[in-house]
């Protein structure tokens, strides 16, 4: 995995204004956390209070329990005890709060028999305990614990015996309040000493103080083992519930921003012939709302962090990309995200102005880090000539529009006298996906000048069209079978061949004015076998499409750029595909996903392997990936609303349909979506054919 290079080196930061560290999406030392935003760190080691653990030790995250609503965090593994091992424990804003509540009752742990996520940000685990020892293999008690991201834990205990039980319970708690990053390279101190307060414990450090309370209080309270006791009375059939609370102290309740009244989100729900797109969707929404994030520097305004529970914080090219993922649920989060990224934009005189700061990314064994403030700088324009097709109001436009032209004038500028958009590392690869970005934000941009009375619309357009002249030429690889797109063009012209996910880029084009797609870098004969390639046996892993194929040499399955199913790129390709009328391949990547969003209880990781899908297997997590995560939650929301084939116009006042005439999931309905700032629903039959049944009040449907 490439580890960063200090900021001096790395040409995707700058030097012309302070930019908070961000790391590299492969690793790399975790960076500050950002104030007033919780931003956590890579995956790196984490200590127990007596052993501290090697970077290797770090207990992966794939099989945890993550509830989220951000700024809180609760870690969790399926016994439902937080036992202080690795990352387990309740954060809020990068901080551990709690890393051990140890569960006893009558001098023995619960049996657990199940452990389940009731929604994003509550956790559920169901034991079991027999009051009479010597008894039969009956449990008489039932013990149940919900956790809670904000901070909460009730435990249940319910009674099936035929007698009163007087139940003992203890409760052992402790904490090292330390920050994750320190907790992931393996810095953590011990356990802090409690104190007794008047309903619980307390814990002090010289940065913080947190204090777990209980209800009811305990009948004792042993600071030096950290523990609280209670006697509960269990009549035959009766229950008996306790309540913990961790606060961190001057804090008051974790106050979620997908909880908000302002949540930007539309409630939208599915339902049709496939169960799972219901699932599916309910599961997304519930994750975007619980990644949500407010702006320190404007509350108003929220974006999402990239995932739990490594990058909480926020990495433009991804928050962008989900933002445009979602536009279908309204335009609040877009012109959320658009208002904060605009903040940081760069505007000092020098080859950056314009540009969104954003950290390096590996781009696999082939090819040299990639750059995501390119990336964030061209997704810029692009998201925000989408948002005002559906729907956002031309004040917060208009209001947006100067930071979107100084994103087009640095693409002008850094392509300067050239074809194409050069890679900001002096010397690197002119890379394929690059192109594909910088073309369609060239004509989108080009689109939303014009739209606004703006002028150089036509120059971007040109340089458009001799981009795709010259790439159909330059970074076509000609060879039996019907060739490949490149990868990337190195400086001495040489093309790198190797087929990997990132040439889904080409098929997503954006979205014009009467509901048309843009153009693409490629004609109708590349595109098509494009599309062969992209649903033949090497990329098609039947769970979704490898990051890179298969017979490339460097080819891992868990490779997350070089083999593993990367969720984002996978309905990017779907999309794209449908677009390009190639729905055969489009949806056998669609039911792969679909068959490992339900094996991974519609809560899809940012990836996982690409072994080859068998029957009756299930895909294999990996171990590093986040989950939830903000592109993969906003696929799911890609994936549906592509199925309709909604293209609004609300400036024009219409809004096409172009559904998939092979109708892979049968019917399906969408509700409670938006477009032109209004509820809309649609319905797609068994035939392939759409209906809109609720619109804004004059909206037409286009042709």
């Amino acid at each position: 995995m490439h580890q960063p290079t200090p900021p001096s080196a790395d040409n995707c930061r700058t030097a012309e204004r302070p930019v908070p560290p961000l790391r590299s999406d492969a690793g790399g030392p975790p960076p500050a956390p950002t104030p007033g935003a919780p931003t956590l760190p890579a995956p790196l080691p984490a200590p127990t209070p007596s052993t501290p653990r090697r970077p290797r030790d770090l207990p992966p995250a794939h099989d945890a329990l993550i509830c989220v609503a951000l700024p809180g965090l609760a870690l969790s593994t399926a016994d439902g005890q937080l036992a202080g091992r690795g990352l387990e424990g309740f954060y809020r804003a990068g901080r551990r709060l709690l890393s051990r509540c140890h569960l006893r009752i009558a001098g023995r742990e619960p049996l657990p028999v199940q452990a389940r996520m009731a929604s994003a940000d509550r956790a559920r685990f169901t034991g079991t305990l027999r009051a009479a020892p010597h008894g039969g293999p009956d449990p008489d008690v039932v013990v149940e614990r919900t956790r809670s991201a904000d901070g909460t834990e009730t435990i249940t205990l319910r009674s099936a015996a035929a007698h009163p039980l007087r139940v003992p319970v203890e409760i052992t708690l402790g904490t090292d309040l330390a920050d994750l990053s320190a907790i992931a390279s393996g810095t953590a101190g011990r356990d802090l000493p409690a104190g007794v307060r008047a309903s619980g414990l307390r814990w002090s450090c010289p940065t913080a103080s947190v204090s777990v309370t209980a209800d009811p209080p305990p009948s004792d309270a042993l600071a030096s083992a950290g523990m609280l006791r209670w006697q509960l009375d269990l009549p035959p059939g009766g229950s008996a519930e306790l309540e913990l609370r961790v606060r961190l102290d001057g804090s008051g309740p974790v106050r979620p921003a997908g909880r908000a009244t302002t949540n930007p989100l539309a409630p939208a729900h599915a339902s049709g012939d496939d169960p799972r797109v219901q699932a599916l969707l309910r599961a997304s929404v519930e994750d975007l709302q619980a990644l949500l994030v407010r702006d320190p520097a404007r509350p108003a305004d929220m974006h999402l962090a990239a995932g739990a529970p490594w990058r909480c914080g926020l990495a433009p090219a991804e928050a962008l990309s989900a933002a445009r993922m979602t536009l279908p649920l309204g335009t609040r989060l877009a012109v959320g995200t658009l208002r904060t990224l605009a903040r940081t934009q760069l505007t000092s005189p020098g080859p950056q102005c314009g540009m969104i700061p954003g950290p390096r990314r590996d781009a696999g064994p082939h090819l040299p880090p990639g750059c995501t403030a390119t990336e964030a700088t061209l997704l810029f324009p692009v998201l925000l000539a989408e948002a005002r097709r559906w729907g956002l109001p031309e004040a917060e436009t208009d209001e947006l529009l100067p930071a979107a032209e100084r994103c087009l004038t640095w693409l002008g500028q850094a392509v300067g006298d050239g074809t194409y958009l050069p890679d900001p590392q002096p010397g690197g690869p002119v890379r394929c996906e690059t192109q594909a970005h910088a073309h369609r934000a060239a004509l989108l941009g080009a689109d939303l000048l014009d739209a606004c009375g703006r002028p150089d619309g036509t120059g971007l357009r040109q340089w458009a069209e001799t981009l795709g002249s010259a790439f159909r030429q330059e970074f076509w690889i000609d060879a039996p079978g019907g060739g490949r797109p490149a990868v990337a063009r190195l400086p001495d012209v040489r093309h790198l061949p190797h087929l990997g996910a990132g040439v889904a880029h080409l098929l997503d084009t954006g979205l014009l004015g009467a509901g048309h797609q843009a153009p693409g870098l490629l004609d109708k004969t590349q595109t098509e076998q494009l599309a062969r390639l992209l649903g033949g046996p090497s990329m098609d892993s039947g769970w979704g499409l490898r990051s890179l194929g298969t017979k490339e040499p460097g080819y891992n399955p868990f490779g997350h750029r070089h083999g593993a199913v990367r969720v984002h790129e996978t309905a990017l390709a779907v999309a794209g595909l449908i677009s390009a009328g190639y729905e055969k391949q489009a949806s056998s990547l669609l039911h792969g996903l679909l068959a490992a969003a339900e094996a991974f209880g519609h809560r899809l990781p940012e990836m996982y392997a690409g072994e080859q899908r068998t029957d009756g297997g299930a895909p294999l997590p990996h171990p590093a990936a986040c989950r939830p995560t903000a592109t993969a939650a906003a696929a799911g929301i890609l994936l549906l609303t592509t199925l309709a084939g909604i293209r609004p116009d609300a400036p024009a006042g219409t809004v096409t349909l172009r559904p998939v005439r092979s109708a892979p999931l049968g019917e399906i309905v969408l509700t409670g979506l938006r477009v032109a700032g209004a509820p809309f629903s649609v319905r797609v039959s068994r035939l392939g054919l759409a209906m809109v049944e609720e619109a804004a009040e004059g909206l037409q449907l286009g042709s």
